[in-house]
């Protein structure tokens, strides 16, 4: 899994004119599954953004989690994030999971930050053509992958 994450002050997701989901204060994940990703990939990830101290403390100073400060995350899936343009000009989205696949497992993922102590978790629409907003904060972004299985 590849995760694009921004702290964001704010951030929601329209499709066809209608806003779908939205957060104030806390996290907007973009989200690529790969295919060949598992649980034990969404577990690390949601594990580890959940405590991943980047958000503010009283004296401005990335400190906390989006976890201690009660903040929400909007994951949104994207499988462009796996896009390989080593060859030609048209990037080749091969390595993607197929849709069911990515489907359920950015679900599983969801359920596992909720797990993890995050109470507010929304997400896009699977598949939508989607307009994402959102008001970045700091501008704070991190690109995250799930560790290789082991033995891999």
């Amino acid at each position: 899994m590849r995760i694009v994450l921004q702290r964001v002050k704010e951030a929601s997701v329209t499709v066809a004119g209608e806003k779908i989901s939205g957060i104030g204060p806390g996290l907007l994940l973009l989200v690529g599954v790969a295919d060949g990703d598992g649980e034990p990939e969404a577990d690390w990830l949601a594990e580890k953004i959940a405590g991943l101290r980047i958000m503010a403390d009283e004296r401005e100073k990335m400190n906390r989690s989006v976890r201690d400060v009660g903040g929400a995350i909007l994951a949104v899936s994207q499988f462009t994030l796996l896009a390989d343009t080593r060859k030609g000009r048209r990037p080749s989205f091969v390595g993607a999971a197929p849709p069911e696949e990515a489907t359920r497992l950015l679900d599983y993922f969801c359920e596992r930050l909720r797990a993890a102590g995050v109470d507010q978790v929304e997400t896009g629409r699977f598949g939508a053509m989607m307009d994402v907003s959102l008001v970045n904060d700091g501008p704070v972004t991190i690109v995250l992958e799930s560790p290789p299985p082991v033995g891999g």
